[in-house]
């Protein structure tokens, strides 16, 4: 059996500066991917709110959500996990640098908690419930489905890279913003590590035959030849 994929939502910016936008237009959720390997059924970027990922999923697989096994973010920004919670049967995971980074971040904020208003700590200590809920992806979750690092978007940014026989696919999160930046070799410009980013994205373009961006639809490599 081969790994398989399914864009269960494409993602959207809530601001695109190619497009000659200057402020939010439009709610930013990021592209959402069920990864299908035998009983692993591997849920990415968990986005939409859950009612509409829920409708999303049953849309695209027939299946509710239950059936997904394990969710990976790519990053743990809040818009690649807005949905989470409706997962909590589900193994939740990410790249351990992320973790880590994001762990500090808010556990750093709750120490400072006397510059907080109460109601800023309350989603502190929230967020901090979910953040420590997640696991260290391995480098692994089978023969077909690796971790794969791809740092700058955040600090500890990770991707999913899938090798069936046919193809190499990379799911790049935020490393691929979207095609259009994908094919003027650009990255986000809220990245923590720009260099870094521009280095991922080289790495990717490199290695992958198809892409999955971090807030647009799939991508093949005939269309970075256009």
């Amino acid at each position: 059996m081969t790994v398989e994929y399914t864009i269960i939502s494409i993602g959207a910016l809530a601001m695109n500066r190619l497009w000659g936008e200057s402020h939010p237009v439009r709610t930013s959720h990021a592209t959402s991917t069920l990864v299908s390997d035998g009983k692993r059924q591997i849920l990415v970027d968990p986005s939409l709110p859950a009612t509409a990922l829920g409708a999303r999923y049953y849309e695209r697989t027939g299946q509710k959500l239950e059936h997904v096994t394990d969710v990976f973010c790519t990053s743990l920004r809040p818009v690649h996990r807005r949905s989470i919670e409706a997962l909590a049967h589900a193994r939740w995971w990410c790249n351990e640098a992320e973790l880590e980074h994001y762990s500090d971040h808010l556990n750093t904020l709750r120490e400072t908690a006397d510059r907080l208003k109460s109601e800023d700590l309350d989603l502190v200590e929230q967020d901090l419930k979910i953040v420590q809920r997640f696991k260290p992806a391995p480098d692994k979750f089978s023969e077909q489905v690796s971790l794969y690092p791809l740092l700058g978007p955040t600090p500890g940014s990770a991707g999913l890279l899938l090798t069936p026989p046919t193809a190499t696919i990379i799911i790049a999160g935020d490393a691929a913003l979207t095609r259009e930046h994908v094919l003027r070799g650009q990255v986000w410009e809220g990245c923590a590590d720009t260099e870094a980013a521009l280095g991922s994205l080289s790495d990717l373009l490199e290695l992958a035959d198809v892409i999955i961006p971090g807030h647009d639809n799939v991508m093949f490599q005939s269309q970075r030849m256009m």
